[in-house]
């Protein structure tokens, strides 16, 4: 074993001992892929379902640029966007979003991340996002309300494509 893998090794240890966290690569992020709803195993509060969504999640300037696209029961159609990093920080959301006009992430684990949703700067929604260990199902749960003061509670599932 040479000297600078015994160093990375040993600082790897150092880092999971202190519990600080681990940027992964965007080549290990799970969440980044194209991802198609599952309509039948997807559950939404009362007024909100959709007919139809995907969710495109992209490597973007060391962070994602996520966008998605739906259709709802009512035949209401959105398109939306927002690039951040996983650091927590507002991020203004290009489009017609739902739940508001700035979102923010963070990473929970390898497999899960948080998006806090705000309009106007008042916290909305807060969406989990959990992908599979096999990478191919990504789980959101979506809970809050929305802008126009309805209650939000939905689990929607999508399938990797």
């Amino acid at each position: 074993m040479t000297r600078s893998t015994f160093v990375a090794g040993v600082l790897v240890v150092l880092v999971a001992k202190a519990g600080i966290p681990v940027v992964m690569g965007q080549a290990d992020n799970p969440q980044i892929g194209f991802w198609k709803m599952n309509m039948e195993k997807s559950k939404f509060s009362s007024g909100t379902g959709f007919k139809s969504a995907t969710s495109r999640i992209e490597s973007f300037g060391g962070g994602v640029k996520h966008t998605v696209d739906s259709v709802y029961i009512d035949g209401t159609s959105r398109q939306y966007s927002y690039a951040t990093r996983y650091d927590g920080k507002d991020m203004a959301v290009t489009g017609n979003s739902p739940y508001g006009d700035t979102t923010a992430i963070t990473h929970v684990d390898a497999n899960t991340t948080r998006t806090v949703y705000k309009n106007k700067g008042q916290v909305t929604v807060i969406q989990m996002s959990v992908v599979s260990a096999d990478r191919k199902t990504r789980t959101v749960t979506t809970k809050g309300t929305n802008p126009a003061g309805q209650s939000v509670d939905n689990l929607s599932v999508y399938d990797r494509q």
